[in-house]
Order: structure tokens, then C-alpha cells, then sequence
């Protein structure tokens, strides 16, 4: 009797919270709907579909018939529905506390809003650390879904990951499925009739009646946004050849988890080491280590030998992009402390919306920066910034917070100085620079200090390399994103350049050179700093006054040159066509241009994104440079720049003894619009 294989086939579907609106509805277009309308055309194709909860309420809410379908589908019994947490956080970087309320949240809609509550659970970025078993079994979750490679790095070989296995924490069990390494390399950029050709040998490893199974759980965006794939699958029809070429094969049958789960015993006893997906540990480590690692890797497949001791060529973690990035370490140091005074508020305090915006300053994207990861792109992180506002002034109106205090929030060994009076915040590091890293307006519920310090990337070595010529593909199918060199723009060794230090507001240079400070104490609520580069002697102070920011200067001793502070504002719009300068009536440009005015006392920055804007205000007239800021990013559609901030540079002759700039937040039909 010729054996067979069980083909547990699931997509996961991811929106970021915060994404464009147009990108939700291309997603929509190009992907969602014509894929779930290929399926529902074969009702004996079973297949598992995890949506995050933020991507399946806008879907729900925007498009309630295909929802409808798929509803349909899974009362047929067509599909099951995976768990996980509502906004997609990393279980693994988020309190063990809001780990079972993330999970509980989402599957509670699933169960709401699709009819079904999940027995198994996508893992956020396939991050696997022990302690996230009890949560997910507390849960009700059995099963999750992880890479092969993790159990290749605890000794297991690919021969034995036909399966699932068993592994315990705390004194709770969870299983565990190993998804094909080889599989997701082969959906769908190869042919339909070599993968249905390939599955159909896995069915020869293993005994007959052994419940041997093909695993397949990956991102549904490769079947029609990532490059290509649009007309590959759908126009020239993968989809439905492929879904036909399982369905007349006598040697496989498509079969949900939870059946599989069922009928089929554990393979045994596992523990997995600390890891994510492969690629992951790349894109986590600093350039010059990632180009280690990658060196190593290269000298493996040209010995040969990689495919063998790949598990044994171990790069980062995921949490080393706390460490890696300071930005992203930050936002994450913020949320654990909202989300620990919201853990201490008496329950009759706590709202749904207090929970709902710290699941929202939770979700993963904007935490990490790789392929897929969205730290690099600004929306993104303001999303989390946004929730982290809002839900900092609602835990403010239940217990305030002074209006002065220090602490060392990111665990970095400097600690910060937070002014805040209920309407603006500002942050000060006390680092011996004397700048503010976040700047917050609550009733604009955004931070103006969020922008991200520009540190070597190890893909600059791929632009180095192809020149900003794009790289083809050769041979059957298309190319993956993996494989992929594309350039969306012009990029140039200027735009690589790394900061000497963080964009933040109010950094301040003498004569070119940065000016360092120390702090001192102050008598009212502000921060306090002075300089002595002799024979001059600064004085720098903070205050807030309702909506304004005022910083002011003092300078003692005579010293011939000029005096600069650099601003680094985080507008929105960045340089699309919201966001533009107001000067004495007129508009002298956008925020994406270059400026240059002489003797500048005020400017506007206006921008409909924020429905705000920021006044800048100097005592004595300053030339003023304005340029935008851009970082290099890359992601499945190629390398980019993408602008991160408005730097704002105000210079003075040194023969002045006192100055202050005043920074103003307005929303719109506030005073001074």
C-alpha cells in the first residue's frame, strides 16, 4: 500500500496597527479576497488562517462579505482559526500578565466574530522563549506553531519533524509543530507541480500509518503582495493549480492541526532553545557582528556544509533589538512601565480603553527592524507612541504624577528628567548632552522627539555591492524577498552616514564642536544644565508652560564664533504634501525641502496629519537651516529612504548674553492657529 502524508497548510495574516489605510486596502485587493475566494472555491482543501485581531476588525469592519465567507468556510469545516495576541505583540517581550489578557482578547473575537475558538496559536515571529508556555496554556492553547530550525538547534534532525512533540514549563504542557524550512522557501515561488512533486516524496519518509505529516504556516502576504506574486499567483493561476494538483493526489490529504492533533500521538519530549526564524538571527545582531555572521555563513554553503550544522551557526535573539536599538528599547521600557501602573490601578479604576491602548503600544512591528520588521518606519512607531500618550494621560487623571521626577526608564545607566504638566512632556537625558529625547503633546497624542538615530545597517555592504542597480532572478517561478536586491531610490553614501549621537531636540555645538554639560540643581519645576568650555561658561535651563516648551541659554565669558542648537522634530506628514513651513504669512516650502532664512525670529510647522502644529519662537533673530532627515531601510520591495524627522538648525553670532527658544504646540482652533 502506497503511504501518505497529512498536509497541515495555514497563512497567517498581519497588518501592522497604524499602517496606511491605502496599504490595507491593497492587501485587500491583491491578497485577502482573491485568496480566500480561490479557497472557498474547494471546500475539501482544509486549511488553518490566523489573522491578527487589529487587521481582523478593520477587515470585518471594511469588508463584511468576504468576512462573511470566511465565516462560511469555517462552518463548513473548511478552516481553522489560529490564536494568538489581539495586536500581535511578542509574547516572549510583553508581562506575563498581559500575555493571558492579549490571548484571551483575541480569542474571544475569533470566537465572536468567526464563530470558533482556537485550540492552537501563531507565535508573533516564530520567538520562542519558555516562559510564554504557561500563558498560552492557561489559555487553552495546545499547540503552537514554530520553525523546523528551532528543534534543529535542540539536536532533532529534519527526518524526525514530520510531527508535533511535547514540551512543558511551570508545570504546564504545550505542543509544538515544526513548519518546513523547505516548504515556506517553495510557496509559493516554484512551480505548483513540483511543490504537489515534493510534498508527495515526504509521504515515503516515515512508516506507513506513522502520521506523517507536511507543515506549512507562513505569511499569507507572499500569495499576492510581496513582488510578483500577484500575477503569479492569481493571474497566471499557482493558487488553483496548486490547490488541485493536493487534491488529485493520491498520496495527500489536507487535514486541520486540530485533527491531526487529535488522531496523532506526540513524537516525544522537546526543549527549545531561545531562537526565532533563521533570517532572524541576522537581522537582530549590530553591522559588524551581522557581517561576521554572515561571513561564516557564506564559508559554509561554499564548503558545503551549511545545510548539515546550519543550527550550529547561532546569530542574535530577538530582544537584542532592545539592545541594539536605543529607540526601540525605549518605547519597550515605556510600555513596561504603563502597563505596570495599570497592573497597580484598583480594578474599579481600569478601563477597556486603558487596556485597549496598552495592547496597542504592544504590538511587535515597530519594535524590530529586518525584512519585515517596521522600526524604521515612522507611522509605525507612532502608532505606539500614540497608545503609550493616550494611555499615560488616562493612568495621569487617576493618579497624577509629579510634575518633576528622575528615573532611569530604558536601564541603560542614565538616568532621565521628565517635566510634564498634563498637557506637554518633555524628557530629559542626562547624558552630558542636554537634549530632550521625547517631547509628547497630549492633546495631539504624539511625540515630537521620536526619531530614529541613523547606525550602520549590515545590508549596506548589498548597496555597496549592486550600486543601485537592481539584481535579477533566473530560473522556474520568481524570486523571493530573500533573494531580492531592488532599489526604490537613489541612495548615496551620505544617506548611510551613521550619527554621532541621538536625534534629539536642543543639541547644542559651539564653534562646531558639541557642547557637554552637567546637571545642576533648579529652583522651580525645570531642568538645569551648564558648560564650561573655557573661558565661556553656559547656562541652559528647560521649562514647560501649558503648551509650550521654553529653553533658555546664558552665556558668561566673551568666546568669538557661533552657537548652535539642532532640533529634531518628528512631523508626520514628513515630506508629503500635509506638512509645510509658514513664515510671515507665506508658504516658503514643505517640510521634505530645504530652508534657509536669515534674521528668523518665528516659524510655523503646520501639518494636517497631526491636525496640529508646532510654533518655534527665538528671542534674537537666528539663521535658520531646515532639511529633512532621512534613514535606509530595506524591505521586501527593495531598499529605501525614508524620512524620519525634520532637523531644524538655529545659529548665533556669540556675542550675545542671554537667548531662548520656545517651542508651542497647537492643535487645531487652538490659540495661535
Amino acid at each position: 500500500m502506497s503511504q501518505s502524508i497529512s498536509l497541515l497548510f495555514g497563512v497567517h495574516a498581519h497588518q501592522p496597527v497604524g499602517n496606511f489605510p491605502e496599504v490595507l486596502a491593497d492587501a485587500h485587493l491583491r491578497c485577502y479576497r482573491p485568496f480566500l475566494h480561490v479557497l472557498y472555491r474547494y471546500p475539501d482543501f482544509c486549511f488553518a488562517m490566523h489573522i491578527s485581531g487589529w487587521l481582523l476588525d478593520y477587515l470585518v469592519d471594511s469588508y463584511p462579505e468576504d468576512m462573511a465567507l470566511l465565516r462560511e468556510m469555517v462552518t463548513r469545516g473548511q478552516v481553522e482559526l489560529f490564536g494568538a495576541g489581539d495586536t500581535e505583540p511578542v509574547l516572549a517581550a510583553i508581562p506575563n500578565r498581559d500575555r493571558i489578557g492579549q490571548i484571551q482578547t483575541f480569542s474571544n473575537k475569533l470566537e465572536m466574530k468567526l464563530g470558533q475558538r482556537p485550540q492552537g496559536a501563531w507565535l508573533t515571529e516564530r520567538v520562542w522563549e519558555a516562559t510564554v508556555v504557561p500563558a498560552l496554556a492557561d489559555c487553552a492553547i495546545r499547540y503552537v506553531i514554530v520553525d523546523d530550525y528551532h528543534f534543529l538547534c535542540a539536536g532533532k534532525t529534519t527526518a524526525e519533524l514530520n510531527g508535533y512533540f511535547t514540551t512543558e514549563e511551570d508545570g504546564r504542557r504545550l505542543d509544538l509543530f515544526p513548519i518546513s524550512e523547505a516548504l515556506r522557501y517553495r510557496l509559493p515561488f516554484s512551480p505548483a507541480s513540483e511543490v504537489v512533486t515534493y510534498i508527495e516524496s515526504l509521504a515515503e519518509n516515515g512508516a506507513a500509518g506513522d502520521g506523517n505529516a507536511a507543515i506549512y504556516f507562513d505569511d499569507i502576504e507572499k500569495f499576492g503582495i510581496w513582488p510578483e506574486t500577484y500575477q503569479w499567483v492569481y493571474e497566471k493561476g499557482w493558487l488553483d493549480k496548486f490547490v488541485q494538483g493536493v487534491l488529485s493526489s493520491p498520496k495527500i490529504h489536507t487535514q486541520h492541526y486540530r485533527d491531526y492533533h487529535a488522531a496523532v500521538k506526540t513524537r516525544g519530549i522537546v526543549y527549545l532553545p531561545t531562537t526565532s526564524y533563521i533570517e532572524m538571527n541576522e537581522w537582530t545582531l549590530p553591522a559588524q557582528p551581522a557581517n561576521v555572521y554572515a561571513e561564516l555563513v557564506r564559508q559554509a554553503k561554499t564548503g558545503g556544509w551549511y545545510e548539515r550544522d546550519k543550527a550550529f551557526l547561532r546569530g542574535g535573539i530577538w530582544k537584542n533589538f532592545f539592545s541594539r536599538y536605543p529607540e526601540s528599547n525605549w518605547m519597550h521600557k515605556r510600555m513596561l512601565g504603563l502597563s505596570a501602573r495599570l497592573a497597580a490601578l484598583p480594578e474599579c479604576q481600569r478601563s477597556a480603553a486603558m487596556q485597549h491602548k496598552l495592547y496597542e503600544s504592544q504590538a511587535n512591528d515597530a519594535y524590530w527592524h529586518g525584512l519585515f520588521g517596521g522600526l524604521y518606519l515612522p507611522h509605525l512607531r507612532r502608532a505606539v507612541y500614540r497608545a503609550i500618550v493616550e494611555l499615560e494621560a488616562m493612568l495621569d487623571a487617576c493618579v497624577p504624577r509629579p510634575a518633576r521626577f528622575v528615573e532611569d526608564t530604558d536601564l541603560d545607566g542614565t538616568e532621565e528628567m521628565y517635566l510634564q504638566n498634563g498637557v506637554i512632556q518633555a524628557v530629559v537625558k542626562l547624558d552630558g548632552i542636554g537634549s530632550v529625547c521625547e517631547l509628547d503633546s497630549y492633546a495631539m497624542k504624539h511625540n515630537f522627539g521620536d526619531t530614529l538615530q541613523r547606525q550602520p545597517e549590515h545590508y549596506y555592504h548589498k548597496i555597496h555591492r549592486s550600486g543601485n542597480d537592481a539584481q535579477g532572478h533566473s530560473g522556474a517561478g520568481i524570486a523571493s524577498a530573500h533573494e531580492r536586491v531592488n532599489f526604490k531610490q537613489k541612495i548615496d553614501a551620505v544617506d548611510m552616514e551613521a550619527d554621532e549621537h541621538a536625534r534629539g531636540l536642543f543639541v547644542d555645538r559651539l564653534n562646531g564642536t558639541l557642547v557637554s554639560y552637567w546637571h545642576e540643581p533648579c529652583v522651580a519645576d525645570g531642568a538645569c544644565f551648564r558648560a564650561d568650555v573655557f573661558p565661556l561658561h553656559i547656562k541652559k535651563s528647560f521649562e514647560l508652560a501649558d503648551n509650550r516648551l521654553h529653553v533658555a541659554y546664558r552665556f558668561a565669558g566673551e568666546v568669538e564664533g557661533v552657537f548652535r542648537t539642532e532640533i529634531n522634530l518628528a512631523m508626520p506628514s514628513c515630506g508629503g504634501w500635509s506638512g509645510r513651513y509658514i513664515h510671515q504669512g507665506q508658504i516658503p516650502g514643505g517640510f521634505g525641502q530645504l530652508l534657509e532664512l536669515s534674521a528668523m525670529t518665528d516659524i510655523t510647522l503646520d501639518d494636517d496629519e497631526l491636525a496640529g502644529s508646532v510654533v518655534l519662537h527665538v528671542s534674537s533673530p537666528a539663521t535658520l537651516f531646515a532639511q529633512p532627515y532621512y534613514s535606509v531601510s530595506q524591505s521586501e520591495g527593495g531598499f529605501e529612504k525614508i524620512m524620519q524627522a525634520v532637523t531644524l538648525q538655529l545659529e548665533w553670532p556669540l556675542i550675545l548674553g542671554e537667548l531662548s527658544v520656545t517651542l508651542e504646540f497647537n492643535t487645531k482652533g487652538s490659540h495661535g492657529e
